[in-house]
């Protein structure tokens, strides 16, 4: 692989052109003021300013510029192998809400499309979850069975377009794929036409609770909203009630044009080799372009993400001849603790205040979903899936408690007073030898400290303390970013907030006195 290529741009970013809007400034009011400017929150002001309101977008960076613009983009009922897990924790009724929801979420994607002419490489394909190994059949034998039952046009098969063998398949009929971007781009045109305010870099720090909802943002500027959205991947003024039912993960993401004669005509998963994800999309000069996801893992473990990268594309060369990267960039996702998302009224809010998380990796169906039912909530309508996904429910969290105290176990154990005392002495050595590209962990002054030596040799070093709850982030040497174990948050070299749910930067530190 091109090792040049860093962490890269994601390839809808850089084949998108987003409308840039200015920041919030003084102090202005609305119906519905959405924090987060991704597929949650674009597709949520739609719905509510298609519905009359009056809706302004508070985005802390550029428009779809984060986890929406690292997406894979398939547009699925089938998400890996849920079903199973669902009509055995939750019920057969359970799954069937689940199903019928993400396909009326797909049919809406189809449906906008139409209503406002948007271009956005849409294209019908079957959805396959496999596997190489034999020991994977009747696991997936169960999921193709619970996934008809659950009302998908589902079948186990042993043949896919894939161009090497594989042991088995779920297979569903008519799903899809898009370019993101290019169709939020549609629904940014839209929002703008009826009236909609979109502002970037206006990063909410404070939301005060109450009918209005007040909220202020970094640059002191304000917004006063009847009704508040929190659509930020992972929530934040949830006053950590959520972040307790959500595990964090991120996959490395690598594409290329591939050579002609070996598109497999569909959306791929297996979870075989860290999970690897294929799917294929259009170029403009007529050829196809791969996609291949994999090597996931939780952001902070510092694990060697340029090993990672080399993994997957060892894997991509092996099962499709002739592939060659051009863009890499990497994904992030949380996914609930009970399997199911969170979308819905926000717990210990007032009833104006919704959220919509814990997407397990399907955030385009799902983001999607979460716009149709907070709009139908704000409207005053009722939960059109009978409160599958709300995020107060207490039965499926019960049911879900080893999975639950697992996660906050891994959480707790982060906790700086677990590892500051795991940093040693915190002696200059360490630092002296970091090498171009690397970064460490260390402790001066009884404080512990992230440094990083940059390619001109130059370091830069900032508190290794995350400004969410305090745990010790580790560096990404891929992304080059300082990245928290306990719920995701991630920074760059220099301390700047990249992802939440911290609202702060970490603070910088003198280098000089680390030598």
């Amino acid at each position: 692989m091109n090792q040049s290529l860093g962490a890269g741009e994601s390839y809808w970013t850089q084949t998108a052109s987003m409308r840039s809007f200015p920041p919030l400034a003084g102090h202005s009011e609305a119906d519905v003021a959405v924090v987060g400017g991704g597929i949650v929150g674009l597709s949520a002001a739609w719905e509510l300013a298609r519905a009359g309101m009056s809706v302004a977008v508070l985005e802390a960076g550029d428009l779809a510029g984060g986890v929406t613009g690292h997406t894979t983009a398939k547009l699925t009922a089938l998400h890996t192998a849920v079903y199973d897990t669902l009509r055995s924790k939750h019920g057969q009724d359970a799954a069937r809400r689940y199903a019928a929801s993400q396909s009326s979420a797909l049919r809406h994607v189809v449906e906008v499309c139409g209503e406002l002419g948007i271009a956005c490489e849409l294209e019908r394909r079957p959805a396959f979850t496999y596997c190489e190994k034999p020991e994977g059949i009747n696991a997936l034998r169960a999921e193709a069975d619970a996934a008809r039952e659950a009302g998908l046009n589902a079948s186990f098969v042993t043949e896919t377009g894939l161009p090497f063998p594989v042991a088995g398949a779920v297979r569903v009929e008519d799903q899809a794929q898009f370019h993101p971007l290019k169709y939020l781009s549609g629904l940014v045109g839209d929002i703008v036409a009826r009236g909609g305010r979109l502002h970037e870099n206006t990063r909410v720090t404070e939301l005060e609770d109450g009918h209005p909802c007040r909220l202020t943002t970094d640059s002191g500027a304000t917004m006063t909203a009847q009704h508040v959205v929190v659509a930020t991947h992972h929530p934040v003024f949830d006053k950590n009630l959520l972040s307790t039912r959500l595990t964090q993960h991120r996959d490395l993401v690598i594409a290329g044009p591939m050579p002609d004669g070996q598109d497999p005509q569909g959306l791929y998963i297996t979870q075989e080799n860290g999970k690897r994800s294929v799917r294929t999309a259009p170029l403009p000069d007529g050829r196809r372009l791969l996609i291949v996801t994999g090597q996931a893992f939780s952001p902070g473990t510092g694990e060697d993400t340029q090993a990672a990268y080399v993994r997957l594309q060892d894997w991509a060369e092996q099962h499709f001849p002739g592939f060659r990267t051009t863009h890499r960039w990497a994904a992030q996702d949380n996914s609930s603790t009970d399997t199911l998302p969170l979308i819905g009224r926000l717990p210990a809010k007032h009833d104006n205040v919704y959220v919509a998380t814990g997407f397990a990796g399907w955030g385009m169906t799902s983001g999607v979903l979460a716009g149709m039912i907070i709009a139908a909530l704000a409207r005053g309508d009722e939960d059109p899936w009978g409160g599958l996904y709300d995020p107060g429910r207490v039965g499926s969290a019960v049911r879900s408690a080893p999975t639950f105290l697992k996660a906050q176990w891994d959480v707790a154990k982060h906790f700086v007073a677990d590892r500051v005392d795991a940093l040693g002495d915190g002696t200059n050595g360490p630092v002296e030898n970091l090498r171009p590209g690397e970064g460490t962990v260390v402790r001066t002054g009884g404080k512990p400290c992230a440094v990083h030596r940059d390619d001109q040799g130059t370091l830069h070093a900032v508190s290794a303390v995350c400004t969410h709850l305090g745990c010790l982030v580790a560096f990404n040497n891929a992304e080059r970013t300082w990245e928290c174990p306990c719920h995701g948050s991630r920074f760059g070299i220099d301390g700047e907030l990249l992802q939440g749910p911290a609202l702060h930067p970490l603070e910088r530190r003198d280098p000089t006195d680390l030598l």
